[in-house]
């Protein structure tokens, strides 16, 4: 009797310990759902060996093997609680749809392993990760649809004066490799560098032109990342969404990164069109402009094309 509370008590601690040094190492790996420019949900398995493994070496697979499930078990639930958009998540479209759930389960049971550990104790640890947004083997690719003829965007609204862009300073974090510009001041709008602009002219004048991407600031709103948002106007006009573009673009790269921090919008490109929102809508998942910046970004996107190329970063 004593022996068998005895292997009690020591498994009740090993479980313990295991869940103490996986808190810690979650925590450095980052698990969770990542809405910045990587997008990929990483999670961490646990397992622990059972009493009944006759050697050490067996323990450990047994461990790894628990290990495994429980990533997996992880990983599922945060698949399904992903917002595809602001009203449908990812377990919504899973039960409407059987072809979505097979894919779904089939990218799951496909996950990659990125490290694993064995615990003292007789614990294991295993990393998953699993891409959002790709050509191949994303979760985009299972539940976007196909938008084989994308629609134009809107005019500007031609009795609302378009916004005039201040000067507004962004340090953008540079890759390596890359062409961005850590530090970026967006031109003003009373010296025009683009006459004779390709963008149809509104009440305020032509593009500026040379804009590479598009910050929408939307601190203090609570806005809820989505796979695919709606950017719309005061007016409750949409003008920037799925529907605009390309779905191949969109499955590979996504429709906009989020960030709270400005120094990482660098999917903006290094001479970004600064907006704040005014507001939200559907469940805080739309970013909503006034209808004069509405038109300028509108407008700027015809000379410079960047939200055709998805050129978007929410900051939030």
């Amino acid at each position: 009797m004593r022996r068998q509370i005895s292997k009690m008590l020591m498994a009740c601690v090993m479980a313990m310990t295991l869940m103490v040094v996986s808190a810690a190492s979650a925590f450095a790996a980052g698990t969770g759902m990542d809405w910045s420019g990587d997008s990929k949900i990483t999670v961490q398995g646990m397992g622990v060996a059972p009493t009944y493994a006759v050697n050490a070496i067996q323990a450990r697979m047994l461990a790894r093997r628990a290990a495994v499930v429980d990533a997996y078990r992880q990983l599922a639930e945060m698949v399904k609680g992903v917002n595809v958009d602001s009203e449908t998540t990812v377990e919504n479209m899973m039960v409407t749809s059987d072809v979505t759930k097979t894919k779904v389960t089939a990218l799951i049971q496909g996950a990659r392993i990125v490290s694993e550990q064995a615990v003292d104790g007789g614990g294991y640890t295993v990393t998953m990760e699993m891409s959002v947004f790709g050509a191949s083997n994303s979760l985009a690719t299972a539940v976007l649809p196909t938008n084989t003829v994308p629609t134009s965007f809107p005019a500007p609204d031609a009795s609302v004066p378009a916004s005039t862009p201040s000067s507004v300073q962004v340090n953008v974090q540079v890759t390596p490799g890359t062409t961005q510009t850590p530090a970026t001041t967006i031109p003003s709008v009373t010296t025009p560098s683009h006459q004779g602009s390709s963008a149809a002219a509104a009440p305020a004048g032509q593009a500026i032109g040379g804009y590479t991407g598009l910050i929408v600031d939307c601190r203090g709103l609570g806005l809820k990342p989505v796979m695919s948002p709606v950017i719309k106007n005061a007016n409750g006009e949409p003008i920037y969404g799925y529907k605009n573009l390309d779905s191949a673009t969109v499955i590979a790269n996504g429709m906009a990164s989020y960030t709270t921090d400005l120094s990482k919008a660098s999917r903006a490109g290094s001479n970004p069109l600064v907006v704040k929102a005014v507001g939200l809508d559907n469940h805080n998942g739309n970013p909503i402009l006034s209808v004069a910046d509405a038109n300028r970004v509108l407008i700027e996107n015809g000379a410079s094309g960047f939200l055709d190329r998805t050129n978007v970063v929410f900051v939030r």
